[in-house]
């Protein structure tokens, strides 16, 4: 295979249309096609259409695209990728195959159906096109039945997780006729292009990670209701309490759909043969009442959990009327606070003697020994079924990792204890004197596999930092970041403080950084494996400072600040910052400082301090104003009053970008700045640009005065201030707030046109900021953000 130039995708649901806008998200042209409809909508009645007008037979896909721009989350990084999009039928425009170099089907999940869309592409395809199944569980062999051997030979399953954009795992299901080449090539193309997590699984039911997933909800929701537990008390110790999603276990059925739950838990049913695994795979009598009475989760409005005003109450499964929600309390819960890994937390909640621990105990084992047991069925190795779990559920850990936390050889004997049939496997496994499934060795992490261990195989493009930190490469350190070795002359600043919020010890640290680059490394590139890549400086701190009317120090914090900055700006060394996930604040200030960005495609960016009563403190103000001046032609007229109302807009609204594209357009990223599709390859992406720009001989930037709107710009913001005010939209406070960022956006009052240094834009900034710490409407906001998470308009 060379590349994927164009593609067809076959069904216009929520999953083919997701999968359509990923393939249009990454630059691939792709046709969405679907069923002619056989009857006219009151609509096209009343427009005079027939069931022969083109908008009519194309109605489906059509429909399935003008839906992408309203769903939430947005499956399209950017709006103009739907133009990638075109729509049709598979009775018109079957010749659409012949061009495609992937052809992936979507339809409805029906053997029958799926056989005959495979005998049209079969027909109409390009030899060596490989065609594909995103069926979640129908058998990949059973489909390939009956077509041509070349058609046999590039066909596979590739089974995204919903929502496509966003949800990591891909499964890829060859069968015994698909080329080793073609699987090779999907793997790569899945992890490189389209920024996959690629697990290899075999064609059994439900795959990998439903299969592991449905037996594990179902177990919980038997065990619940075997010892008396209530909805809300089993997500309260479901979720992040052990490394896995807020939405636990019911709110997650919840949002997955209780008829699509049924319906994947049926498949595994209907298609294994021991008694004992079709009765867990049966599902409960309430739940297929809930599912008969419609309420099959957040779609319909009501499943597991039932929002009314602001409360959430839970459903009882006896009496199926909705309580108030509870939570489970124990001492062990009261024990995990003190702990800081997940691993540490899971060992004591398994092992308590108290609720959580029944439960707990119980849930993990069922489950573990359950994966063991089919590991090898549905998988070639025990990491693919790990990384299924944690890229497709969400899980920190998982099942093997699990284990290896609970420790193996305690957990066992428990197991054996309370007489239960431990996988020989396992048993065989300890017997050779091996405890964990996971270690260390010198060549980095390996597994156990097939009685002994081997090398985790990962792509070449992954950098784990953690993996470096255990392999000495830490150049130096404090309590907020530390720099590190990536190799090949290029260190890594990365920040360790919590939620990696800006403080005077990171400032420190990055300062350390640069004068260590700058004697000894080809670069520096700014990044992280946190949550996020940074959510802005320690609001916490400042508000304790403020307080406390401690406006020496603060004024020396924003000094350190400006300094870092400015330092990271014009060093000698290119500086490449790589954000991912929240990139807010002093996050979005800090990649400003940067030569180049290289960001992932999930970034989040924005200047969002208006939300607690301030406005940016990092030089923000200026480095946004610069890139807006930037993006516009050479030789032009410029009109700087629209230049600074555009960036006053951006700010004042504490505008976020929902992905790294829209963060270009925003005007937070530059034309020259780069996207990884994939977040695992950021870091070794933005080593690479780092290495381009110093082997292309890199100069640091020289530092030219700036030219500002002046007294004329700060009037027409004023104006657009005082309007939103007039029209409700702003309160008292927020017009103070954007009074004092269109004075330091203007420059001051100068003439229009005037050409400052950008220290005069910083002392401006500083002023500002310190002004509105002391304003007790911004206190009131900041302490609202840091208790509730939240803004508070006041």
């Amino acid at each position: 295979m060379d590349q994927i130039k164009k593609a067809v995708v076959i069904g216009s649901g929520v999953m083919g249309s997701g999968i359509a806008a990923h393939l249009a998200n990454i630059g691939i042209p792709t046709a969405l096609l679907d069923i002619v409809p056989r009857a006219l909508t009151r609509e096209e009645e009343a427009k005079g259409l027939t069931l022969e007008h083109r908008s009519v037979r194309n109605r489906l896909a059509q429909t399935a695209v003008q839906k992408l721009l309203k769903q939430k989350p947005a499956p399209l990084t950017e709006k103009g990728n739907l133009d990638r999009i075109q729509v049709g039928n598979l009775e018109d425009d079957l010749d659409l195959l012949g061009e495609a170099d992937w052809i992936i089907e979507v339809v409805v999940e029906n053997l029958d159906i799926k056989k005959n869309v495979f005998e049209k592409v079969d027909a109409h395809r390009k030899k060596g096109s490989i065609v594909s199944s995103n069926t979640s569980g129908i058998s990949i062999h059973a489909m390939a039945e009956g077509r041509s051997e070349d058609f046999k030979a590039h066909f596979l399953g590739t089974h995204f997780f919903n929502p496509p954009r966003y949800l990591k795992l891909l499964e890829v299901i060859p069968t015994k006729d698909t080329l080793p080449e073609v699987v090779a090539f999907m793997k790569q193309f899945g992890e490189d292009s389209l920024g996959k997590g690629v697990v290899i699984a075999k064609d059994t039911p439900n795959f990998i990670g439903n299969r592991i997933g449905t037996y594990g909800l179902l177990v919980t929701v038997r065990e619940m209701l075997n010892r008396g537990y209530s909805i809300g008390e089993i997500d309260s110790i479901t979720g992040p309490l052990i490394g896995r999603p807020k939405s636990a276990t019911f709110r997650t059925l919840d949002v997955v759909g209780l008829d699509t739950f049924v319906h994947v838990a049926n498949n595994v049913r209907d298609n294994v043969e021991d008694p004992k695994e079709k009765a867990v795979f049966e599902i409960p009598s309430f739940i297929q009442k809930m599912v008969e009475n419609g309420w099959i989760g957040s779609k319909s409005g009501q499943g597991f959990f039932l929002k009314k005003g602001k409360d959430i109450l839970q459903l009882n499964p006896e009496t199926l009327e909705y309580e108030a929600r509870q939570k489970l309390k124990a001492p062990s819960i009261e024990l995990t606070k003190t702990l800081k890994s997940t691993e540490q937390k899971i060992k004591a909640l398994a092992y308590a003697n108290d609720r959580v621990g029944e439960i707990m105990w119980v849930l993990l084992k069922e489950t573990l020994l359950y994966t063991a047991e089919k590991a090898y069925e549905i998988a070639d190795d025990l990491y693919s079924i790990d990384l299924a779990m944690k890229w497709g559920f969400g899980w920190e850990l998982g099942p093997f990792e699990t284990w290896d936390a609970l420790g193996v050889e305690e957990s066992v004997a428990k197991m054996q204890a309370e007489g239960a049939a431990v996988p020989d496997w396992i048993i065989e496994m300890i017997n050779k004197g091996h405890t964990s499934f996971y270690r260390f060795g010198e060549t980095g992490r390996q597994f156990y596999h097939n009685g002994s261990y081997v090398p985790v195989e990962e792509n070449p493009k992954l950098i784990n930092l953690n993996y470096l930190k255990k392999q000495d490469r830490v150049i130096k350190k404090n309590t907020g970041a530390q720099l590190i070795d990536l190799g090949d002359d290029v260190a890594c600043l990365e920040f360790t403080s919590p939620n990696n919020a800006l403080g005077m010890d990171v400032m420190q640290m990055a300062l350390q950084a640069v004068e260590e680059v700058e004697k000894n490394y080809k670069g520096l590139v700014i990044g992280n494996q946190g949550k996020n890549f940074c959510v802005g400086a320690n609001i916490a701190l400042m508000l304790m400072e403020a307080q406390d009317d401690n406006y020496a120090e603060l004024d020396l914090v924003i000094r350190q600040f400006h300094k870092t900055m400015m330092t990271l700006k014009y060093s000698s060394r290119p500086i490449v910052a790589a954000p991912f996930a929240m990139t807010l604040g002093g996050g979005s200030e800090v990649c400003f400082a940067a030569d180049a960005v290289q960001a992932s495609m999930e970034t989040y960016m924005g200047l969002v301090e208006v939300g607690v009563g301030l406005i940016p403190g990092g030089g923000g103000n200026k480095e946004l104003y610069i890139r807006y001046l930037e993006k516009l032609p050479a030789g032009v007229s410029v009109d700087l009053t629209a230049v600074t109302n555009e960036v006053f807009r951006q700010i004042a609204t504490a505008n976020v970008s929902t992905s790294a594209e829209e963060a270009r357009r925003n005007g937070f990223l530059r034309a020259t700045d780069a996207i990884s599709v994939n977040g695992d390859h950021l870091l070794h992406d933005a080593k690479q640009k780092v290495l381009t720009l110093f082997n292309e001989g890199y100069k640091a930037p020289i530092r030219k005065k700036i030219p500002v709107s002046g007294e004329e710009g700060y009037g027409a913001m004023i104006m657009g201030a005082e309007s939103m005010r007039f029209s409700g939209y702003a309160s008292d406070h927020d017009v103070k707030i954007a009074k004092k960022l269109a004075y330091v956006l203007s420059g001051g009052r100068l003439p229009l046109g005037t050409e400052v240094d950008e220290q005069v834009f910083l002392d401006l900034e500083r002023e500002a900021f310190l002004s509105l710490l002391g304003e007790p409407k911004t206190q009131q906001r900041m302490q609202h953000m840091l208790l509730k998470g939240k803004p508070l308009r006041n």
